[in-house]
């Protein structure tokens, strides 16, 4: 998304707040320019001062405070023009803000639910905590469609501001998940607080969609295989993560140095998975026959075939056939010619 158009929501709720804020301090700059004028010119004391301020602004005049002197009585002349004025200017502004949030908050939520609607093959994303917020961004990064769903209206206005397709409610709900195109999902991931949660959303969202590839979050390690009976195509583990990344760099630091290089999102190196189709070039060629190597300076770490025998490290001779899942490693660009080439759009 252009940057303008992605900073557009939020500079205009910064416009509507700062409208609301000037519109504050001229109400109390009325009042404290009317209470010193009545101090002053009158002789009143502080609190009869402002009370006499607040009487003639909001013109409800009681009768019991009257200017006595000529100065005071041209004061509140000129005040109740004045002050009157700016009190209705800063009412009417005040609620045209607040209208105005109303109205755009409903016109974005029906045209973002509309939008919605036309999403296919996305991404779920459930919670918008620390997880769901680095997976967001790694979307993000990649320029893949996705939906979240947060329950917390905090964090939900901070994505609406960055432009993101959002949803305020709960993803344990089956119509939030409706809402979201379950259907229509390639994948979701469940990375909410608790096991419990993430376990009900798997169960619901694996009955709406029995071909949805779903991953989910494990706060617990006996949580796993709760996760995998309820549908989940796989777990992660952020402790069980965190901890063998720690022992691997303790022991094993240059591997450790290696895998980082890989996953690291500033660098140029990364992992893909490409599905062979029937239209590419490199299907019935081995390995060695196709440019993958030789040009793009991509390497084949491993392969899965479509009755789910998997080869590590394959040789040159291997011949690629229609429906192979290849894991390779290399740069970007190079790695987007393989994607497209083995989809057969080469």
């Amino acid at each position: 998304m252009p940057e303008s158009a992605h900073n557009r929501p939020a500079r205009a709720r910064t416009r509507r707040r700062l409208k609301i804020r000037y519109a504050a301090v001229a109400l109390l700059a009325a009042i404290g320019c009317g209470t010193i004028g009545f101090h002053t010119l009158e002789g009143l004391g502080w609190i009869d001062s402002f009370y006499m301020t607040v009487q003639t602004v909001t013109t409800v005049g009681y009768g019991d405070l009257a200017p006595r002197t000529p100065g005071g009585k041209l004061f509140v002349a000129f005040f109740m023009l004045a002050g009157v004025g700016a009190v209705a200017y800063i009412l009417s502004s005040t609620i045209q803000v607040i209208v105005q949030s109303e109205f755009i908050a409903a016109f974005s939520t029906r045209r973002q639910r509309r939008g919605m609607k036309n999403l296919n093959n996305h991404f779920i994303i459930c919670g918008a905590g620390r997880v769901g917020q680095r997976i967001i961004e790694e979307l993000e990064r990649m320029h893949i469609q996705f939906v979240v769903i947060e329950r917390d209206e905090a964090r939900v206005n901070r994505l609406l501001d960055r432009g993101d397709n959002v949803l305020l409610g709960d993803a344990t709900l089956e119509s939030i998940l409706r809402q979201a195109g379950v259907e229509r999902a390639r994948g979701l991931a469940t990375c909410l607080a608790d096991d419990a949660d993430n376990v009900y959303v798997v169960l619901v969202a694996r009955d709406l969609n029995k071909e949805l590839h779903i991953v989910a979050r494990a706060v617990e390690e006996q949580a796993e295989p709760r996760l995998i009976k309820a549908g989940a195509n796989r777990v992660v583990a952020p402790i069980i993560i965190g901890s063998h990344r720690m022992a691997q760099a303790l022991t094993k630091p240059a591997v450790a140095d290696f895998m980082e290089s890989v996953t690291a999102e500033n660098l140029e190196l990364g992992f893909e998975e490409v599905e062979l189709d029937a239209r590419s070039p490199y299907a019935g060629k081995t390995l060695r026959q196709t440019n993958i190597r030789s040009a793009l300076n991509v390497v084949i770490v491993a392969l899965r075939r479509r009755d789910g025998t998997r080869l590590f490290n394959p040789t040159g001779d291997v011949t690629l056939e229609t429906g192979d899942l290849l894991i390779a490693i290399g740069r970007a660009e190079s790695l987007q010619s393989v994607v497209k080439t083995a989809r057969g759009e080469h």
